[in-house]
């Protein structure tokens, strides 16, 4: 058993999970890889043993991660968007916040727990989250009246998506920033434009 160095045996066992998974996130931002549990431990200045005290696998890493990093983006993503007081102002918000964590290297870690992830528990856990995300973006669309929120969300997705691709080539953040508001406020306004014209 580990030496506990904390004021309870449960105190002591979320620092640990929490500096295993800290250690992972880093792991993945510089490498793209999950990294060996030996690498995790080695990074976290344990034994290789005392990381299966907490996790009993990889995938269990894994897991853990997926549910550590996934609601922080949510947060981020609704937090932006409920600082903006019209439905246009958060269809913006939605976009530039999800291009800001691509820039902050997010993207990155994402895509890599995508490709590592090695069970369908898994994979679904991750759909699920995704879906988590989207669904201010869909609520908003909601709002906006439009028939077709799904339809619509999935477009705005691929400009985002695009953008990204932008960001990973090398532009610079605030060029592709522009460029995705110059796309996306037009048709933003013009959806508010047309709510607003069928309410009056």
């Amino acid at each position: 058993m580990p030496r506990i160095t904390a004021n309870t045996v449960a105190e002591h066992r979320a620092n640990q999970e929490r500096l295993l998974l800290d250690v992972a996130h880093a792991i993945l931002e510089e490498t793209g890889e999950i990294g060996s549990m030996r690498d995790v431990a080695e990074r976290a200045g344990l034994a290789r043993s005392s990381v299966y005290h907490y996790f009993e696998s990889t995938e269990a890493l894994l897991q853990a991660l997926v549910e550590d990093i996934f609601p922080r983006w949510t947060i981020r993503i609704t937090d932006a968007m409920d600082a903006e007081p019209e439905p246009s102002g958060r269809l913006v918000a939605y976009a530039l916040e999800n291009l800001r964590l691509v820039h902050e290297g997010a993207h990155a870690v994402g895509s890599a727990l995508a490709a590592l992830s090695p069970g369908e528990a898994l994979n679904e856990q991750a759909a699920g989250m995704h879906r988590a995300i989207q669904e201010p973006l869909i609520h908003t669309l909601e709002v906006l009246g439009v028939e077709d929120s799904e339809a619509m969300g999935e477009m705005i997705n691929a400009v985002v998506h695009a953008s990204t691709r932008l960001l990973e080539a090398g532009k610079p953040f605030n060029q592709v920033s522009s460029t995705l508001i110059a796309v996306i406020e037009p048709m933003a306004v013009e959806l508010q434009r047309r709510a607003a014209a069928k309410t009056s």
